[in-house]
């Protein structure tokens, strides 16, 4: 609201977060989700507008959050009751997953520097550092979940920049930015990621050639490519923009029009959650979908990246591109009482079966990159003074102190 200029909305939701927000609840929360979304929501706004409020708010969630961090591993655990101030894994298993784990950091980290207590950004600095010297990695690359108890990565062999690792490459690279580009480990971890991807997952397509990002499990590569990895332009244009080796912007703009390709090529053009590129000569189509796979979540990610190439190139394409994307979703998943709502298949535009939920990241994440693509103003949100959390909440990236 702030950053679209919405001021009297804006007031009436500052009311609601002075008089009803409160954490003291017998209730359990995903560490990961809230500290995104509702630390790194606090914490932005708090800087966008400097009051107060919103800082306080941040500290009492932040504070909340920490016993997550009580494991024998020192890496946390997904769940934390934040109202009993007790933390525990999924029912089901003692790991974590590793994207959820290794990006809280850059809110955690902020919340140190306006505290001054260093326990937040100490508690996420020591998950960087052991996951960092844990074997198990393929060049770079790290699987999707980690023991509580051990310190361990589990289930090993499957490697994907999608669902439960995307995250951990974005805030690398992120927290290199955030930090003023000191943290040389940081950036290491991430360049040397970059060179597993290439090495390990990209391929490309048939009949059009388009370089996509796939999966490796134990040894076998699979073309399969969750919406989710459409993060990755994004993050590589921001890498060279930030004065990473020119080939990242080279692969930024590759997947960049991939990512476009899914939307473009579905029945709907809205592209669905998975997709299967073809590998084989004599295809006639370069994706495939199956129908399991054919729902669409309202997610951020191509336009996020869309924002970021627009920003660096200022190739009107991809204004162009985020502007059919906004008109699929108007015509397909608008909601005439207000809203806008998932849909299941992207490939039937007559029956899309509505599914009636909006998830938050709609709001909070793909309407604001949208506004921003197509702002033409350079300094809304200047990526030389803020680094977006991984739920699209700016973060100022930190003074040098000389």
């Amino acid at each position: 609201m702030w950053i679209l200029g919405l001021k009297e909305e804006f007031e009436e939701a500052k009311t609601w977060v002075a008089t009803e927000l409160t954490f003291s609840k017998n209730v359990d929360v995903n560490l990961f989700e809230s500290t995104i979304r509702i630390l790194g929501g606090l914490l932005s706004t708090y800087h966008l507008t400097g009051d107060t409020l919103f800082l306080d708010k941040a500290k009492d969630i932040g504070s909340r959050l920490m016993p997550a961090f009580n494991t024998p591993s020192k890496i946390p655990y997904s769940d934390v009751n934040i109202g009993k101030g007790t933390a525990h894994p999924p029912r089901w298993t003692s790991d974590s997953t590793v994207a959820e784990v290794t990006s809280i950091q850059l809110e955690f980290r902020e919340l140190t520097r306006l505290t001054q207590d260093p326990r937040y950004q100490a508690a996420v600095a020591e998950v960087m550092t052991q996951v960092h010297k844990l074997d198990g990695k393929l060049d770079g690359l790290v699987p999707m979940f980690i023991n509580t108890n051990n310190g361990q990565f589990t289930h090993q062999g499957i490697y994907t920049l999608g669902a439960r690792a995307d995250s951990y490459y974005e805030y690398l690279l992120k927290q290199w930015i955030q930090g003023g580009k000191k943290e040389n480990q940081l950036l290491e971890d991430y360049l040397q990621a970059i060179e597993g991807v290439k090495k390990n997952l990209l391929q490309k397509s048939s009949p059009n050639g388009l370089t996509f990002v796939g999966e490796v499990s134990h040894g076998q590569f699979s073309p399969k490519m969750d919406h989710l990895v459409c993060f990755l332009p994004g993050t590589l244009a921001l890498g060279a923009h930030n004065g990473l080796p020119d080939d990242h912007m080279d692969l930024a703009k590759q997947l960049m029009e991939t990512c476009y390709q899914m939307y473009a090529q579905m029945e709907t053009g809205l592209s669905p959650e998975i997709v299967h590129f073809n590998m084989h000569q004599g295809s006639n189509r370069d994706i495939d979908v199956k129908l399991a796979d054919r729902h669409n979540l309202l997610r951020p990610e191509t336009v996020e990246s869309l924002f970021y190439l627009y920003r660096f190139t200022k190739d009107h394409k991809y204004q162009d591109w985020g502007f059919e994307i906004l008109q699929n979703f108007n015509k397909y998943t608008k909601v005439s009482s207000g809203g806008y709502t998932s849909i299941n298949n992207v490939r039937d535009p007559d029956y899309t079966s509505p599914r009636d939920k909006m998830e938050s990241f709609f709001l909070g994440e793909t309407l604001k990159y949208l506004y921003l693509l197509f702002s033409d103003d350079p300094n809304l949100i200047s990526l030389d003074q803020y680094v977006f959390n991984t739920e699209a909440h700016p973060l100022p990236i930190w003074p040098s102190t000389a």
